[in-house]
């Protein structure tokens, strides 16, 4: 543990950071996740909105720098092609 006090307060404060952030990201793939359930359920209507919330999810984690905005727009594009897939 550090003796001095703005290092102290970094190790505080990293750590808050940490766990925000990982909430973020747990709640980005726990969307992604009940939207596919969605899609195996055939529910076009729930898959609809599952969509719209997982990809709100996935812009805020590229937002916040968690997660490369490629990696996003891959994520995005696997979920739409999906959704395209039971839509049709």
């Amino acid at each position: 543990m550090p003796n001095i006090q703005s290092a102290i307060k970094r190790v505080h404060k990293s750590e808050a950071n940490r766990e925000q952030n990982h909430a973020i990201k747990s709640a980005m793939r726990s969307s992604i996740k009940t939207f596919n359930v969605k899609v195996e359920e055939k529910d076009v209507e729930g898959a609809k909105s599952a969509f719209l919330s997982a990809t709100q999810k996935i812009d805020k984690a590229v937002g916040k720098g968690l997660i490369h905005k490629n990696k996003a727009a891959r994520e995005k594009s696997r979920l739409s092609q999906k959704l395209n897939e039971i839509t049709a």
